[in-house]
C-alpha cells in the first residue's frame, strides 16, 4: 500500500478541526474544590445573615454551560457543617454549592466566642460576696410581653440585691425594644434558637457565663422564659432562695419516653457518657447556686453528646435533659430536685404546657397557683422503695417549697395581672 506524506496544508486543517473540542476538554475539567488551588474560576462568597458570626462557603463559577463540575459537587458544606455538628466557626470544605445556604439558626455549634466564655466562666470564683445577690435571666425570642409586672417586682426591690440578663434571639425583631429594668441588659453574643436542638442550652449556658463574670455577688441563678411572671414579692423570692444552700432543679427518672428521648440522637449514640440509666428529665427552669452554675459552664464532656443532632428531632428536648442529668451526676446532694417554676402539664400530649388566657386570670387562679406543690423527684423514688419494704407512708415527711414563678401566660393577661399586681400577687 502506498503511503502519501501529509501536506503542511491537510495538517493545518486537522489542527483547525480538532481546536474547538480542546477548547472544551480545558474548559469542563477546571477544578471547582477549592479556592486556593490552580482553578482559574472566580470565587463568590456567600454569606449568611440573622448571626454576629456569619457562615461563609464559595460558589466556583465557570464558563461553561454544561453541568458537570456542579454533579461532581453537590454537597453543602454548612449542611454538612450541621450534620456532623462540627464545632468550628466556619467550615473547612469549600466545595461548591447550587443552593443558598441555611439560616443560623439551624447551626447547632459553639463558636470560638462561646468556648472562650465558658472557660472564663468557669474560671470564676465559686464562693459569693455580700450582698448576696440573684441573677435573673430571661431566655427570649419575642418581646417581653410581662414587662410591666417585672418592673413593678423589681421597683421594690433594693437595687444591690438583683441583676437582670437578656439572651435575645439576633434573627427576631424586638418591637417594643427593651426598656426599664430591661434596658441595655441583653447579654452580647446571643444567637438564634429554636425548639427540638442544643441551641436552648447553649443560650442558657451563655445567661450563666455572663452572670458569672460580671458580678461575683451572683449567688444564685434563676432561669425564666417570656411567659414566665412572678408569683410573690421580691421580698419573699430572695428569702426563700438565699435561706438555702441548694441548687432547685428538676431531676426525674423513669418517666414516660424516657427511653425515646435517650435513643433520639440514635441507640448507643449517648454512650458510654450517658448509660440511660443515668438518663434524667426534668423542665429547664432551674434556679441554681453560684457552684452549680459553674459546673454547667465548665461541663464538656457530657454536653458534647447532647450538642449531637437528633435521628428523630420530635422526640428530642435536650434542654430538658441536659441539666438534670449533669447535676445529678456531679451533685445530687446538693440540688433539691425540683423546680420553683409552677407549669399545668395535665392532659397535655403536643410537647406544650397549658396556657393561661385573659379570662382565667384571677386572684384564685395566683392562690391556686401558690398552694401547689413541686414533684419532687428522689423523694418518689424514696416512696416506691420503702412501700416496696415495708409500706412505710412517706407522705409525713414530704417537703412543701413553694413555688415562686409560673407559666405559661398569654400576652394578653397583662391586663387582668396588673390589675391585681400590688393587691394579689405582690401582696405577702
Amino acid at each position: 500500500m502506498l503511503l502519501l506524506s501529509p501536506s503542511p496544508i491537510s495538517l493545518l486543517g486537522a489542527l483547525l478541526l480538532c481546536l474547538p473540542l480542546a477548547l472544551i476538554f480545558t474548559i469542563t475539567t477546571t477544578p471547582t474544590t477549592t479556592t486556593n488551588g490552580g482553578a482559574t474560576s472566580s470565587p463568590c462568597i456567600i454569606t449568611t445573615t440573622g448571626g454576629a458570626s456569619p457562615f461563609q462557603t464559595t460558589l466556583t463559577i465557570t464558563t461553561t454551560t454544561t453541568n458537570t463540575s456542579v454533579k461532581k459537587n453537590t454537597s453543602n458544606p454548612v449542611l454538612t457543617a450541621i450534620k456532623s455538628t462540627i464545632k468550628t466557626r466556619r467550615p473547612t470544605n469549600n466545595n461548591t454549592t447550587t443552593a443558598p445556604p441555611p439560616s443560623t439558626a439551624e447551626i447547632f455549634v459553639d463558636d470560638e466566642d462561646d468556648n472562650a466564655l465558658f472557660r472564663l466562666a468557669a474560671r470564676a470564683n465559686p464562693n459569693p460576696t455580700r450582698p448576696r445577690k440573684i441573677a435573673f435571666l430571661f431566655l427570649t425570642t419575642t418581646p417581653l410581653p410581662f414587662a410591666p409586672i417585672w418592673e413593678i417586682y423589681f421597683r421594690k426591690a433594693p437595687k444591690t440585691l438583683y441583676n437582670v440578663y437578656v439572651h435575645a434571639d439576633p434573627s427576631s425583631r424586638y418591637d417594643p425594644p427593651f426598656s426599664g429594668v430591661f434596658e441595655n441588659r441583653v447579654i452580647p453574643g446571643s444567637k438564634p434558637t429554636r425548639r427540638h436542638s442544643p441551641t436552648l442550652i447553649s443560650a442558657a449556658r451563655r445567661l450563666l457565663s455572663h452572670a458569672l463574670t460580671h458580678d461575683q455577688s451572683n449567688s444564685k441563678f434563676a432561669l425564666l422564659s417570656p411567659s414566665c411572671i412572678p408569683l410573690h414579692s421580691f421580698r419573699f423570692t430572695y428569702k426563700t432562695l438565699t435561706r438555702s444552700r441548694k441548687s432547685f432543679v428538676e431531676i426525674l427518672k423513669n418517666e414516660s419516653g424516657a427511653w425515646e428521648r435517650w435513643a433520639a440522637r440514635g441507640e448507643e449514640a449517648m454512650l458510654p457518657e450517658v448509660p440511660f440509666d443515668e438518663f434524667r428529665i426534668g423542665s429547664q427552669f432551674f434556679v441554681l447556686t453560684r457552684r452549680h452554675a459553674r459546673v454547667v459552664v465548665a461541663d464538656r464532656r457530657l454536653w458534647a453528646k447532647f450538642n449531637a443532632p437528633c435521628v428523630e428531632p420530635y422526640t428530642c428536648y435536650p434542654e430538658e435533659q441536659y441539666f438534670a442529668t449533669l447535676l445529678n451526676r456531679k451533685d445530687p446532694r446538693g440540688c433539691v430536685p425540683a423546680t420553683l417554676t409552677h407549669v399545668d402539664w395535665a392532659g397535655r400530649d403536643d410537647g406544650h404546657p397549658r396556657t393561661y388566657n385573659a379570662t382565667e386570670v384571677g386572684p384564685d387562679l395566683i392562690v391556686r397557683l401558690r398552694r401547689g406543690r413541686p414533684r419532687y423527684g428522689d423523694e418518689e423514688e424514696e416512696e416506691e422503695e420503702e412501700d416496696a419494704i415495708n409500706g412505710t407512708d412517706a407522705s409525713v415527711r414530704k417537703r412543701r417549697h413553694p413555688f415562686l414563678f409560673a407559666r405559661k401566660f398569654s400576652p394578653d393577661s397583662v391586663e387582668p395581672l396588673l390589675s391585681m399586681a400590688n393587691g394579689v400577687i405582690f401582696r405577702d
